[in-house]
């Protein structure tokens, strides 16, 4: 890797990082160890953002939907089946993504709902308990007030439809150092205005080169990829990652889907 991204500390270390949005889920079911890795070993990808609720017996598991319906074709809620139940249908948890990504990976953790001590307890073990590449990020604020709790030392991103003032004070309350926002609702002045407020600044979701040419133009600082935006990158972000360690994955979990 030609470079060191961060994206806790500041929108100067965040500068120009690339996520995956649910991992490459054009090969692989979206929030897939194997959508995870594919979307990792892209050469212009630092990491990966997904999306983690909460099994029937507690576990922290990756999954988007309230159900499992549209992505793995079963009508029934994650919440009412066991971790065990899940892996079955080849939802994963949140401890054995953690060990399978690689370590310079950079993670956007998705909380859907509110946390819980194993949550943290899984993230503490892998991670540590001041990460410079990962964060939690929500659009739930009640989640995000109690992951302060469980765990001071994470940064923490709000999740927003639009950058303005109540987004800028909502994220000051709950002391998060970044902010996630649709692409769609971004101009100069709000990432300004997110910078000013020493925020790290986030897109979603990108998925075209022109869609992320603006965001480079704007100044956003992490842009949050899918589809044909994975595979480029458009000037002015990042830097490119010739010779990077493709090895890296190697002894590490694989996943077979």
């Amino acid at each position: 890797m030609n470079r060191d991204p961060a994206i806790g500390p500041s929108a100067a270390a965040a500068a120009g990082v690339r996520l995956a949005h649910r991992g490459d889920h054009r090969r692989h079911p979206e929030n897939s160890i194997a959508a995870l890795l594919a979307a990792i070993a892209l050469p212009e990808i630092d990491g990966v953002e997904f999306d983690v609720r909460f099994s029937a017996d507690g576990e922290p598991i990756l999954q988007h939907d309230e159900t499992l319906e549209r992505v793995r074709g079963v009508a029934v809620a994650a919440a009412t089946l066991s971790a065990g139940e899940l892996a079955r249908f080849g939802v994963p948890s949140l401890a054995d993504v953690l060990a399978a990504m690689p370590v310079d990976a950079v993670l956007d953790i998705e909380l859907k709902e509110a946390p819980n001590e194993r949550f943290a307890a899984v993230l503490r073990a892998a991670l540590g308990e001041r990460p410079d590449r990962a964060v939690v990020s929500s659009f739930e604020i009640d989640a995000l007030a109690a992951f302060r709790v469980l765990l001071p030392g994470w940064p923490r991103w709000l999740n927003a439809m639009q950058l303005d003032r109540g987004t800028l004070a909502t994220a000051a309350r709950l002391g998060c150092r970044g902010v996630a926002v649709d692409h769609g609702s971004l101009g100069v002045s709000a990432v300004a205005g997110g910078h000013a407020a020493g925020l790290v600044v986030a897109a979603w979701t990108l998925a075209s080169a022109a869609e992320e040419r603006r965001m480079v133009e704007l100044g956003v600082d992490v842009a949050i990829v899918e589809g044909a935006a994975l595979d480029h990158e458009p000037g002015g972000t990042g830097q490119a990652r010739a010779g990077r360690d493709t090895a890296r994955h190697r002894g590490r979990v694989a996943a077979t889907e």
